[in-house]
């Protein structure tokens, strides 16, 4: 029998795109190819696979099935109906702040000298809702993508979003994070001291070790 046979597995990949007018958007960098690297080598272990995928150019892993959003509300709704479901894996680097208003025809610089202020506000919090929803899955996992402190960082996200796994990351180095075919990544486990590190490796090595790991910890919470 197949590692995750039996097990429905809710990913996330690529960024989001949150639109200021019909000719531009505030994004990152983030290909996607962690979250679709996950949602393949789930499939392969024998998972039901659901991949909820931002505007990326990337090929769907064979039998998964794959969600196209574009926008952090579309990928919060998305997700919410995609549960339950056993493994939540949220590698997409989801926006924090899109646009207060949307301007519905492009903006124009009417001098040359002016600049353009653009009021922010919060989008939803993907990750804290599920760690949260009645239908919570049995292990959520987030990803952190930080470019220093990342220890600090991922622990205290680990915490205050209610998490039972986190994988952190550096991005802005070479061969890890955004863009790159490889990474390294160190899982901090919620009631478990230190951290496990993974690569670094191609990031299908790394997501194959990240979902050993994740089943271990299912196999461990249930015997």
């Amino acid at each position: 029998m197949s590692l995750l046979q039996g097990l429905r597995v809710l990913v996330t990949a690529g960024p989001t795109y949150e639109d200021i007018d019909p000719a531009r958007f505030i994004g990152n960098r983030s290909s996607g190819k962690m979250g679709f690297a996950l949602a393949d080598q789930a499939a392969k272990l024998g998972a039901e696979v659901v991949l909820v995928a931002g505007p990326v150019n990337l090929t769907t892993p064979e039998n998964v099935t794959r969600i196209d959003v574009r926008s952090a509300a579309q990928m919060y709704d998305a997700v919410m109906a995609s549960l339950p479901a056993d493994f939540y894996i949220g590698a997409a680097a989801v926006a924090d702040f899109r646009p207060a208003r949307y301007a519905s025809i492009k903006i124009k610089k009417q001098d040359e000298d002016d600049g353009l202020t653009l009021e922010l506000e919060q989008t939803q919090d993907i990750l804290k809702s599920v760690a949260n929803a009645e239908m919570r899955p049995s292990l959520v996992c987030g990803f952190a993508a930080e470019t220093h402190e990342v220890e600090t960082y991922a622990q205290g996200k680990l915490d205050r979003k209610n998490l039972d796994l986190i994988a952190a990351n550096r991005v802005g180095i070479e061969n890890s994070g955004f863009e790159s075919d490889n990474n390294t990544i160190y899982v901090f486990t919620r009631g478990l001291d230190g951290k496990q590190q993974f690569g670094p490796a191609s990031k299908y090595d790394v997501a194959r070790s990240l979902l050993e790991y994740m089943a271990q910890l299912q196999s461990q919470r249930q015997g």
